[in-house]
């Protein structure tokens, strides 16, 4: 769902099952805050929040491979322990995640070997493993 914590969230996480949430956010101040409220919501109706991804966590320059944390370093890590909740992982902003999916060819489809793919490999993985085991 798009940010916030406004009637449509609410009614659909209300209305439609939902088995767990999953909050992703920047690491800058401003974005946690609706991270932080999103979280109270499904927490307020019932549904587990399963962890957060922090998104845009490290720009790597292509030339220099120089790391610079344009949005903040640690934000989505220092809510996750106020709130209790784990890191799900992180996911760089790099071009090649813009570009590989305005080819209609998402990352870890094209480049599946990349980092950053891997990055959210692992990230799907720690979702799965965390949802209830479906009845038989």
């Amino acid at each position: 769902m798009p940010p916030g914590t406004g009637d449509v969230q609410l009614s659909v996480s209300q209305n439609i099952p939902v088995t767990g949430a999953v909050i992703v956010s920047t690491p800058q101040d401003i974005a946690l805050l609706d991270a932080r409220k999103g979280a109270e919501m499904f927490r307020k109706v019932h549904v587990p929040v399963l962890g957060l991804v922090q998104n845009m966590s490290v720009f790597q320059c292509p030339k220099c491979k120089h790391e610079t944390h344009i949005f903040g370093a640690d934000g989505v890590r220092d809510l996750a322990k106020t709130l209790g909740l784990d890191v799900l992982g992180d996911i760089p902003l790099h071009v090649n995640i813009r570009e590989t999916c305005d080819a209609g060819q998402p990352i870890v489809i094209s480049q599946p070997q990349s980092d950053t793919a891997k990055a959210y490999l692992r990230i799907a993985t720690e979702i799965v493993r965390r949802l209830p085991t479906p009845p038989a």
